[in-house]
């Protein structure tokens, strides 16, 4: 009797339904951080919309490599998108890199009413080269890690930093400060700081956390050096496999989904700080006047991210510096 219910339950069991569309999105986030799980709820709720028609897989924690191999795997169809910061968005369109020009946007409201204003352009530029954005996000403050204190810019000298592989201005932006520089991708980071070929790096505070890169240069410059901007992302090859009935659901989730996990990652990002120091890590806090110097130091690379970052597209820097003085001016 046993072997014939069997038997039936095999017989009349109805199939798993294989998914009509698989997009293949990539992340530098380890599996269990918050943008990780941003990008599988997203991945869950198209494919709860779709009835399972629409399927996300994601490659996590750097597995397909760098945000350079990234966007090179989406140009041949490989991948399909997934979290890039505005470094690896140039490869398409250089527009969004305006946003991290060093030391300018100081605030997180100034950030918002920024990326809000030039927002249409940004899309449009991307729309215009194949890609789609689905939601703007940042990962948090950029900050200055170094093995042994930094407190006044004329020290940078002291320091080889790590540059993002494929990025000539930030050696030349980082040489400005008076660093010494050495390119490499994202995830050779962590055996360089080992091997004591780089002592310093920029990286939010939740990255250095998540990655334990602090772990090796376990000193923190307290002057916020930059946002780090990035988007979650589709190629327009993929986007248009997914049938047209579901693209504003599938937009307005991501959307949805995006602002609320931008929140939780701010929130993480200052929250990092005291987890790290318990682990050994040091602020260094600086006077208004050391700020200054930092400040003025940074002012003098401005003319490389407009001129050489955005050549070409100079009138965007230009409008992000009104943007952001007007808005300034307004408070």
């Amino acid at each position: 009797m046993r072997a014939l219910l069997v038997c039936l339950t095999l017989l009349f069991a109805v199939p798993a339904q294989a998914a009509d569309v698989t997009i293949k999105w990539a992340t530098l986030a380890p599996e269990g951080t918050v943008w990780y799980r941003a990008l599988r709820e997203i991945g869950d709720e198209w494919s709860r919309i779709s009835d399972g028609k629409v399927e996300v897989k994601i490659y996590a924690g750097g597995v397909v490599g760098n945000e350079t191999a990234m966007v090179k795997k989406m140009a041949i169809g490989q991948l399909h998108g997934g979290q890039i910061t505005s470094i690896g968005l140039k490869v398409f369109d250089k527009g969004p890199q305006v946003v991290q020009t060093p030391l300018a946007i100081q605030s997180y409201d100034e950030l918002d009413h920024v990326v809000e204003a030039l927002r249409p352009e940004f899309e449009s530029r991307l729309s215009a080269k194949g890609i789609q954005v689905l939601n703007w996000g940042d990962a948090g403050w950029v900050y200055l890690f170094t093995k042994t204190p930094i407190k006044d810019v004329s020290e940078a000298s002291k320091f080889t930093i790590y540059v993002y592989d494929g990025e000539p201005a930030a050696e030349k932006m980082f040489g400005t400060f008076g660093f010494k520089t050495k390119v490499m991708g994202a995830t050779d980071v962590l055996a360089a700081l080992q091997a004591g070929s780089i002592d310093a790096f920029a990286a939010t505070r939740l990255g250095a956390l998540s990655l334990q890169w602090f772990a090796l240069s376990k000193n923190m410059l307290a002057i916020p050096w930059t946002p780090l901007m990035g988007a979650t992302v589709i190629t327009q090859d993929a986007w248009d496999q997914i049938p047209a009935e579901y693209h504003a659901d599938f937009r307005k989730s991501a959307n949805e989904i995006g602002a609320r996990v931008k929140l939780q990652i701010r929130a993480q990002d200052e929250k990092a700080v005291p987890v790290m120091q318990k682990y050994g890590l040091s602020v260094t806090e600086v006077d208004a006047a050391t700020k200054a110097g930092w400040e003025a130091k940074g002012k003098a690379v401005w003319p490389t991210i407009r001129n050489e970052v955005m050549s070409g597209s100079e009138d965007l820097f230009d409008k992000m510096i009104e943007t952001l003085e007007a808005y300034r001016a307004s408070k």
